[in-house]
């Protein structure tokens, strides 16, 4: 274990697809336009614009293509996009996509409910969507779902993590995402699970994706700081959730993040205060409150 933590560290913000993509009501596509750009104002180094999924399997997400060619004023960001098959890769090179993300999970009993194949099954998919990317001159991250506890299977055996990571890597992904895809982690699960990981990968392949849904999201950033692993996933608003998961309260919250690792003295280069514009945004899109702890606090102190 480093016995310094990181004095930098990498926010992937992924509140405009993984936060708005099981919103019940559709978004209009600009206001999901205004969503990014601004976030990307905030300084966020890489946003995850949407997903190239079939319509049917994410209507809010069908827009994704009017999204991507209506994008404008990002500056420096780094725009991602989710990419689940060889029909949405297509779809990313239209849009002239750099940097695209596959997911897989730990757990087969997952997979089988989210995308009908096991995991194995999965990575066969991926393998060709990964090297059709890379022969486009895109780079490609991995997510790894459901790492610490799933929804039908259980405890997750940091082995079985380890062995889908790995796989990703070997396939040409830069960069794995392992994911408390239920919020259930708590650090110990962060220091054995990326720990075992962290021997095979290096740390700078390795980010965390983290649920709140019991309250331990920052308390596993710590552990994952305490790793030195300084990629983490955030969603601003803590907008988001797992369907799987009853009651989930979303992802961790891009505000909560950045108050946490500025008063940490660890830089980001992400301004809350534009981060917390954003998310009041799109707040008034959904018509109601956020759950990010910090965006109520400042949104209590902001004049009306």
């Amino acid at each position: 274990m480093p016995s310094e933590l990181p004095t930098r560290v990498h926010i992937v913000e992924v509140g405009p697809r993984d936060g708005l993509q099981n919103e019940p009501e559709q978004i209009p596509t600009q206001g999901k336009i205004e969503f990014i750009q601004k976030l990307c104002a905030a300084g966020l180094p890489t946003v995850e614009a949407t997903s190239f999924v079939h319509p049917k399997a994410i209507p809010q997400l069908a827009d994704s293509g009017d999204v991507m060619s209506q994008l404008a004023d990002v500056g420096d960001t780094e725009i991602m996009a989710l990419v689940p098959n060889a029909r949405g890769l297509e779809r990313a090179i239209a849009a002239d996509l750099k940097r695209i993300a596959v997911f897989t999970a730990a757990s087969d009993a997952f997979t089988q409910k989210n995308i009908n194949m096991s995991v194995a099954k999965s990575l066969d998919v991926f393998s060709d969507v990964v090297a059709g990317a890379l022969a486009g001159g895109m780079s490609v991250r991995g997510y790894v779902s459901t790492a610490f506890v799933c929804p039908y299977a259980g405890e997750i055996d940091k082995s079985r993590v380890r062995d889908v990571c790995e796989k990703l890597i070997a396939m040409g992904c830069d960069e794995v995402a392992v994911s408390d895809t239920i919020g259930a982690a708590v650090p110990k699960d962060i220091l054995g699970t990326v720990g075992h990981v962290l021997e095979s990968i290096p740390l700078d392949k390795v980010a965390l994706h983290l649920h709140d849904t019991f309250g331990t999201a920052l308390a596993n950033v710590y552990a994952g700081l305490q790793l030195g692993v300084a990629r983490f996933d955030a969603s601003a608003g803590g907008l988001g959730g797992c369907p799987y998961a009853k009651g989930a309260s979303g992802n961790l919250a891009t505000e909560d993040l950045v108050y946490f690792l500025d008063r940490m003295g660890i830089e980001t280069g992400v301004n809350l205060e534009r981060v917390f514009e954003a998310s009041s945004g799109i707040a008034k899109v959904l018509n109601r409150v956020l759950p990010s702890k910090q965006w109520q606090r400042m949104r209590a102190i902001v004049p009306k």
